[in-house]
C-alpha cells in the first residue's frame, strides 16, 4: 500500500480567520434587564447505539456507569447521560468557533486524522463529514460510539497513554483531555512521532475554572470556590489534573512542534451577557455546567476522597443552585492550541 504524500510544504502557515468571540482580556457587558432562568431538562433522548465490543462489562457505581476497559483511568462515566453532556459540549465549542471544528490551518490535503479521547465520536463524525477524502480514527477508553458513522470514519477502543501503533497522520486533535493524562510529555511525543513532517496537532481543552470579572462574586459563591478548588487539588495530588488547559501551549513547544498558536476565548456561563451570541452561548453552558457537576464529582469525592454520597451531594446541590443563580455573572475559558511539525527534523524533539 502505498503512503499517503506528506501535507505540501508552505513558506508560512496560511491566515487564520478569528471567530466572533471574546477574547481572554475582553470584559463581557452584561443584560441587567435579563430575568430568563429556564433550563434544560435533566431528561433526554438515550443514544444512539455503541460499537460491538468485548470490553462493554462496565463498572457501575452511585448511580453512574463507568468504562471496564483500564478499569479506573478516566474519572468520569460514559453513561447515556453523560453522552448527551458530551454532545452539548460539541455544540458548545463549535459555537465558540462560529461553526468550525478547529482552529489550525490545516489546508484541505488531509489524508489520515487521529481524534484521541473521541467521547462519543461526534468531533470525528462531523470532520469525516467535512473532509470526505480524509480517513478519520477516534480512539476511546469506552466503545459509546454509534455504529452508522461516514464510510471514512472508525472507532477504536485504546489507551493514548499506551505505545501508539498507528501509521502516519496528517493532523491529530483531541480535547478536553484534562483529568485523562497522567505524561504530557509522552503523550505529545507520541503525537509528534506519528505525525506527517508538517503534520498538524490541536488540542481543545476547557479551563476546568469558574471566574467572575464582578468583584466580589466569586467569594460570595462558596460552594462553587470549594468544590472546584478541592477538584483541582486532587486532581493533581493523583496526577492527572483536569485545569491543565494553560499548560498546553508549552508543552507542544517542548515536544518539538513549531508555529504553536494558543487562542483563549471567554464562555460565558448562564444568559447574563448583553451580546445575542453570548446570552444564547452562556445559556447553552450553564446547562452544560450543571449537568457536569455530578459526573465531574462522584467518583473522586467518594472513591479517592472517600466522602460519603450524603456530604457529597449536599456540595453538589449547593453549586448547581450557584449555576443557576441568575445574578451571578460567571464565565470560564476555552483553550484552543495548535502546532505544526517541522518539515526538516528537529535536533530537540
Amino acid at each position: 500500500m502505498s503512503t499517503p504524500a506528506p501535507p505540501t510544504a508552505e513558506a508560512a502557515p496560511p491566515s487564520v480567520q478569528q471567530p466572533d468571540a471574546p477574547g481572554p482580556d475582553s470584559i463581557i457587558e452584561a443584560d441587567f434587564d435579563d430575568t430568563d432562568s429556564a433550563l434544560a431538562s435533566d431528561s433526554g433522548t438515550a443514544y444512539t447505539g455503541s460499537l460491538a465490543s468485548s470490553v462493554l462489562d462496565y463498572k457501575y457505581e452511585n448511580g453512574r456507569r463507568y468504562h471496564a476497559f483500564r478499569e479506573g483511568q478516566y474519572l468520569w462515566p460514559n453513561d447515556e447521560s453523560e453522552q448527551d453532556r458530551l454532545d452539548l459540549f460539541h455544540h458548545i465549542f463549535r459555537l465558540n468557533l462560529g461553526g468550525a471544528l478547529f482552529r489550525a490551518p490545516i489546508g484541505s490535503q488531509v489524508h489520515r486524522v487521529l481524534d484521541f479521547g473521541t467521547g462519543t465520536g461526534i468531533w470525528a463524525i462531523d470532520f469525516a463529514d467535512e473532509f470526505p477524502s480524509a480517513e478519520v480514527i477516534g480512539t476511546d477508553l469506552s466503545p459509546i460510539q454509534p455504529n452508522w458513522v461516514p464510510p471514512n470514519c472508525k472507532f477504536e477502543v485504546d489507551d493514548v497513554e499506551s505505545e501508539w501503533t498507528h501509521a502516519p497522520f496528517d493532523f491529530i486533535h483531541s480535547r478536553a483531555m484534562g483529568g485523562s493524562i497522567s505524561n504530557y510529555p509522552r503523550l505529545y511525543k507520541q503525537a509528534y512521532d506519528n505525525l506527517q513532517p508538517g503534520g498538524w496537532i490541536e488540542v481543545q481543552e476547557f479551563e476546568a475554572w469558574v471566574r467572575s470579572d464582578t468583584e466580589g462574586m466569586m467569594e460570595k459563591a462558596t460552594c462553587i470556590t470549594e468544590w472546584q478548588t478541592i477538584i483541582d487539588e486532587t486532581t493533581a495530588k493523583i496526577g492527572k489534573r483536569l485545569r491543565v488547559a494553560a499548560d498546553q501551549k508549552q508543552h507542544l513547544i517542548d515536544a518539538g512542534f513549531e508555529d504553536v498558536s494558543e487562542d483563549v476565548y471567554k464562555l460565558p456561563i448562564g444568559g447574563w451577557p448583553k451580546d445575542p451570541r453570548l446570552k444564547e452561548l452562556g445559556r447553552y453552558e450553564q446547562v452544560q455546567m450543571i449537568d457536569a457537576v455530578e459526573p465531574a464529582s462522584l467518583a473522586l469525592f467518594t472513591r479517592i476522597l472517600e466522602w460519603d454520597r450524603v456530604r457529597t451531594e449536599a456540595l453538589l446541590a449547593g453549586v448547581r443552585n450557584e449555576f443557576k443563580n441568575t445574578s451571578f455573572h460567571f464565565y470560564c475559558k476555552l483553550y484552543f492550541v495548535y502546532g505544526r511539525k517541522p518539515l526538516a527534523p528537529s535536533s530537540s524533539a
